[in-house]
């Protein structure tokens, strides 16, 4: 990373010096010149009033003159030497800045004293702000550098931390409140890393609640066994009991491939049909009725009388039946549970009320969740797995699931489903004797 640094400080400054020399460049070449003229006019202007002065009225009269020119502030420095009598003067200097006069008779030499500038000193006063320039341009390359590469590195701390398996690292804390696409780039880093984490804690909780749920058919088969070897009289009983343990290992088994099916994003694992969703919600009707018989529960059903939908029928019937199903398992006795539809726009909206305890607040939406069961359940019914399956088969439809407590107590699940089919006329059926269903 240190080398991007410097690459980037080097071509940020490398841009910004070379612009300021192409400057000094045209300026050096442009300017100097006419300068240099301005400077000599005015030292052969200053020799030749000199003289003139010095010859009026004399060398008292031509240093006072000087003198006068130094307190300007110019900084022209004539020197007056006697050079002998007036025919010394007829000799020409042959330089612009010397000047030969007379007065009474006797040759005065005016030249400009001090040494002439070289390049060097003409140079300099100029080409120090251009320096000043160039280090100012190099600390802005620097500062530049190192505001762009220093959040990269934390980007990248973070990227190989989350390549480690370090998903608990955030790094959006460490840029400041910088308000760019690079400080966005973290915090959506950091959301990865959060989603990560929440994800790998999922999984090794489904591991082991899966391990767990396994493990219990698991153990009283082998207790069965153990109870054949040691009496093999209750063969008929042991074999009952064995073929119950398989038959629910078999139902988890089914319960979590479905599960893991829906939540792959390879939408296309199942197949879709056009059918009447509410025939299929009459039937999980009628067929609950029966199951809630023995509890004296009544199931209800109201709504439109007909809604056609392109859906997976196996998924839908399980996300309904799943519902219900537990709507009856945690309803009071005596009560009953409704089952109402509506549709709304293109989507078909199924509702199921029980007169249960509910579901705290809190745990409204962890009800969905694989193997979670609500703290208020009595009893342990099913896996757990249920409105996970609902849920996600809603999802994969293109709808949703929600639950959500009534005021006046119990449960409501609501069920959306795109429907492809206006509603016909609405009627009421009520059931309360039936058969029981898988």
């Amino acid at each position: 990373m240190r080398r991007l640094f410097w690459k980037f400080f080097t071509v940020v400054w490398l841009a910004m010096a070379g612009s300021i020399a192409l400057l000094f460049a045209i300026s050096m070449l442009f300017q100097s010149p006419f300068e240099e003229e301005v400077v000599n006019r005015e030292h052969i202007l200053a020799l030749e009033t000199t003289a003139q002065i010095l010859q009026s009225d004399g060398v008292d009269a031509a240093t006072k003159l000087i003198a006068a020119m130094q307190r300007t502030g110019r900084n022209i420095q004539i020197s007056i030497n006697p050079m002998g009598l007036a025919i010394d003067c007829t000799s020409a200097t042959g330089n612009d800045l010397v000047r030969n006069a007379v007065r009474d008779g006797n040759c005065y030499r005016m030249e400009i004293t001090g040494s002439a500038r070289g390049m060097i000193s003409r140079t300099w006063p100029r080409t120090v702000p251009w320096l000043a320039a160039l280090l100012a341009a190099a600390a802005a390359a620097y500062w530049l550098a190192r505001y762009f590469i220093t959040p990269v590195e934390q980007l990248r701390y973070g990227l190989r931390s989350l390549a480690n398996g370090q998903l608990d690292v955030r790094i959006a804390h460490t840029i400041g409140s910088k308000r760019d696409e690079i400080t966005s780039l973290a915090h959506d880093l950091d959301i990865t890393a959060a989603r990560l984490q929440e994800l790998q804690v999922a999984q090794q909780q489904l591991f082991h609640d899966v391990s767990h749920e396994l493990r219990s058919p698991l153990s009283r088969l082998q207790a069965a066994i153990g109870v054949l070897q040691q009496n093999p009289m209750r063969l008929t009983a042991m074999i009952e009991r064995m073929g119950r343990e398989v038959e629910r290992l078999d139902e988890l088994v089914e319960e979590i491939l479905t599960l893991a099916r829906l939540s792959e994003r390879d939408t296309l694992r199942f197949d879709r049909q056009t059918l009447d969703v509410i025939d299929l919600v009459r039937e999980i009707v009628e067929d609950a009725g029966f199951e809630g018989q023995a509890r004296g529960i009544e199931v209800q059903y109201k709504g439109v009388d007909s809604c056609v939908a392109s859906v997976n029928g196996e998924l839908i019937y399980r996300a309904l039946e799943n519902v219900i199903r537990n709507a009856i398992t945690h309803t009071e006795a005596g009560t009953s549970v409704l089952v109402s539809s509506e549709v709304k726009g293109n989507q078909l909206l199924l509702s199921i009320e029980d007169e249960g305890l509910g579901v705290p607040e809190a745990e409204l939406e962890a009800i969905f969740q694989p193997f979670s069961q609500s703290s208020t359940a009595t009893a342990r019914s099913g896996f757990g797995l249920g409105l996970a399956i609902t849920r996600r088969a809603a999802e994969w439809h293109g709808g949703r699931a929600t639950a959500q407590n009534k005021a006046s107590g119990g449960l409501r699940m609501e069920i959306t489903i795109p429907a492809i089919a206006p509603p016909v006329n609405s009627r009421q059926l009520s059931l309360g004797v039936g058969r029981d269903v898988r």
